[in-house]
């Protein structure tokens, strides 16, 4: 499957989540996985889907004004502030997509260490699971390793992680790598690696493709949802 690496772009929280949300619902070549990965206009916090927003409040530094979004993937509390922030879309039918949400969110994040290690950072996945952790509420994403997040194996520090939606379209997976955690990375190098990774586990290469024509009034419309205080409390 071709893997389309889509140009970078930078947003607000609330559209860089309707623009991922809308390249698993709206892009035109279904045989075609994409790829991108996107800046922040201002310090942004971005929170899963299921998360209460009283909860995620209190979890935000105290004093400072954040751009914040509720995601429509799952997991925990992420600080944009410092990491590079990416998303892939796979549609349905793919092999990768039928698997289950750990072998999938696995197999993104070996690609991930492995871009990683190529360029000199001692990572590790985390193989096991924490029996005292498990089946807890997703918290602060980088406070808590689960199991398969990408680790730095010097210090134990949470590198990288990962939420996953899918749906009748296909798999879309939000990925955060905390920069700080990772030490000095040649990050447009790390860029060439990582989609290299990708479209070899997809079983492809990896194709620069343009911005899709996504519709202007579906854009704006889910942009103005979830700046909601409907979807940021999402009852």
């Amino acid at each position: 499957m071709t893997l389309h690496l889509l140009p970078t772009r930078t947003g607000n929280a609330a559209e860089n989540m309707a623009l991922d949300f809308l390249l698993l619902q709206r892009y035109p070549q279904a045989q075609a996985a994409r790829f991108r990965h996107y800046g922040w206009r201002a310090p942004a916090f971005t929170f899963g889907l299921s998360q209460p927003l009283e909860f995620v409040r209190a979890q935000l530094p105290a004093g400072e004004h954040f751009d914040l979004c509720r995601r429509p993937t799952g997991g925990g509390v992420v600080d944009h502030r410092e990491d590079w922030t990416y998303a892939l879309i796979i549609p349905r039918g793919h092999p990768l997509e039928a698997e289950r949400a750990t072998q999938s969110y696995r197999t993104v994040h070996a690609c991930l260490a492995e871009a990683l290690r190529a360029l000199g950072s001692p990572v590790v996945l985390k193989e096991r699971r924490d029996e005292e952790t498990a089946g807890a509420a997703p918290g602060v994403c980088f406070q808590r390793p689960e199991i398969f997040d990408v680790l730095n194996e010097s210090t134990g520090a949470k590198i990288a992680g990962a939420a996953q939606k899918r749906n009748k379209n296909g798999l879309l997976l939000q990925g955060s790598i905390w920069k700080p955690a990772a030490g000095p990375v040649d990050w447009e190098a790390f860029a060439e690696k990582f989609s290299a990774s990708l479209a070899k586990a997809l079983g492809d290469e990896p194709v620069p493709a343009p911005w899709p024509e996504l519709a202007d009034g579906e854009v704006e419309a889910l942009i103005e949802q979830y700046s909601s205080p409907e979807w940021m409390e999402y009852r």
